[in-house]
Formats: structure tokens, sequence, C-alpha cells
């Protein structure tokens, strides 16, 4: 729109430009991608309208995109398609060509079933990794459940500042290789002087949590697979002796995803590219009001990778780890 004030024309004048000019720079069809990365973003609200013939209203407009990132080179966003569900992930990939589709060793997504049926569609044999973000998230709201759930059943109501375990809500989400000891146990303690029925389910889910984490930290270490039997062991041992359906409900969800969250492990491949560049999009959603709608969004430019991208200072094993479904279930 600025470019329409300082030259004296309309602004559908400057966007046909800009789309001409864009249609003759922008390639055809994205470089060849070893690690691909795949997320959804939320552009506005859907649009509705009234089906007649149904009786029922019907989406005119999806405001979920799914974008394509190249996290093992310097592409960045490689598109982004209009709907959330397994016919746009395997429409795009499927319009690449054969021999794009087989150099794609790896690709990292969220815990959506809707992206893995459709990698296991598109690109079967791709190596298939979980961001370890999104565990760690399902870890931390387990706990939160937890506490909540205790409050209110022991106290008869929601927390309040006064009660001790609501003050270490922050530090109970926090991994404890990454505070000071004293912190860690200053945790333990106020959970232990709590009364048993309110501070011990708290601190078994404290501790699953924290046995979660210590399995994830052995990512880019190379571990054998005996380390990460034991570990894996320990979480859900420690789940099994509970009697808390949170952690019974994440010890299920480890096992369902376990061969992805190993390929973590053994890869060290992460989404944060595609997290990084879901954050700018958003940015210049919001500052280039002219790009509000997906057509004029596919013209902006691809904005640059972020600087975090998959750490190539451990070498990169894209085969599917032999022992991952021997692991699965073995510590239940």
């Amino acid at each position: 729109m600025q470019s329409a004030r300082d030259h004296g024309i309309s602004w559908p004048v400057v966007a046909e430009a800009f789309t001409a000019h864009a249609n003759a720079v922008l390639p055809a069809e994205p470089g060849p991608v070893a690690v691909l990365g795949i997320d959804e973003v939320r552009r506005g609200k859907p649009h509705w309208t009234w089906d007649e013939q149904a009786g029922s209203w019907t989406t005119t407009a999806d405001r979920w995109h799914v974008g394509f990132c190249d996290l093992s080179g310097g592409q960045g966003l490689l598109a982004q398609v209009e709907g959330r569900n397994t016919a746009a992930v395997t429409g795009w990939l499927t319009g690449r060509p054969q021999a794009w589709r087989d150099q794609v060793q790896a690709v990292a997504i969220d815990m959506c079933t809707v992206f893995k049926s459709a990698i296991r569609q598109a690109l079967p044999h791709a190596v298939l990794v979980v961001d370890h973000f999104h565990v760690v998230q399902l870890a931390n709201r387990a706990v939160t459940e937890v506490r909540r759930r205790m409050t209110l059943t022991q106290r008869g109501r929601r927390g309040r500042g006064s009660d001790p375990e609501w003050q270490m809500r922050n530090r109970l989400t926090r991994s404890a290789a990454r505070v000071p000891g004293k912190h860690v146990d200053r945790l333990v303690d106020t959970l232990q002087a709590l009364p048993a029925k309110l501070g011990a389910p708290i601190l078994a889910a404290w501790n699953a949590k924290e046995d979660l984490l210590d399995l994830l930290s052995t990512a880019r270490t190379q571990p054998d697979r005996e380390h990460v039997h034991r570990l894996l062991h320990r979480f859900y041992a420690r789940c099994a002796a509970s009697d808390l359906p949170e952690l019974h409900r994440l010890a299920t969800t480890i096992e369902t995803w376990w061969p992805q969250i190993h390929a973590f492990l053994t890869t060290g491949i992460t989404n944060a590219g595609s997290e990084g560049t879901n954050r700018v999009i958003k940015t210049v959603a919001r500052d280039a009001y002219g790009f509000r709608n997906p057509e004029n969004s596919g013209y902006a430019p691809a904005p640059p990778p972020p600087t975090a991208t998959a750490d190539t200072s451990t070498p990169l094993n894209f085969e599917e780890p032999s022992s991952a479904r021997a692991c699965t279930g073995s510590g239940r």
C-alpha cells in the first residue's frame, strides 16, 4: 500500500505488478531436500456458508495452513497449503516429482496422526521423527493436570497463591537438570511436607516427567540400546506403579509414538526450523496487510530459515532404528 501511495497508483495495480514479478523469480519447484519439516499454523478465522441442500454450515476457507520447510538446507519455507488434513499434505507431496520425493530421507512433525498418515502414504521410505518439544509439552501438561486435580480433590477448590503446590507450579514444569540443586531440594521438601494424599501424587507425576526428560536428553549422544531401554523401563515402571490416569495416558502416548521418538534420539532432528518459520509468517501477516489471503501470501518472499536448524555436529543416521519396536512394550 505504501508503494501505491508513493507512485500515485491504486493498490490492485501494485499487487498485479508484484504478482507478475514474483511468478518470474520464484522457482517452479523446490530444490532437493534431505530433512523435511511439516507443521501447521493458523491464519485468521474460518469462513462458513450455509448449504441449503445439506441443511448445515460448510467451511469455505480453512484458516489452518500446513507449511513445508527445508530443515537441512537453506531454502526455508518451501510451500504453504490451506487445510490441516491428510489430503492437503499428500496433495502437495505427490505433486512433487518422484525424484524429489526419493531424496527426502527424514520428516520432522509434531505428534499429529494426520501428518503421520500422510507421510506414510506419500513418503513411505522416509524416517518419521517426532519433535521432542511436543513430548516435553505433554509431560508438563500431565504434571499440571495432576496438580490441579489433587488441589481440587483435597482442598475442594481451585489453587490459590497461598497453596504451596500452586507456588511451585512453574518449578514443577522446569527441567531439574537446568535449575540449581537447592531449588530441586526445596521443591521435593515442599511436596513431601504436604499431606500424603496431596503431595505424593504430584511428586510421582514430577518424577515421571523427569524420567522422560532423562530419556530425551540422550539425543545426539549416540546412546546404546541397553541405556535407552533402561531409561524407558524406568519411566514405564513409575507410570505403571501409580494410580494416576494422567500418567497412564502419558505412558500410552509415548508407547504409541515410540518409534518416532526413538528416531529423534538416534538422529537428533527437531522441527524447530518449522516452528521458527511459523513465527515469521505470523509476523509478516500482521505487518503486510496486503498478504492477508492465502493466494497473496503465496507470493510473499519466503522467510529466511532460523539460524538454529538440525545439529550438523553429530552425523545423522537416517536408517530406521531396528530396536524401536523391541523397546516399545518392554517396560510395561
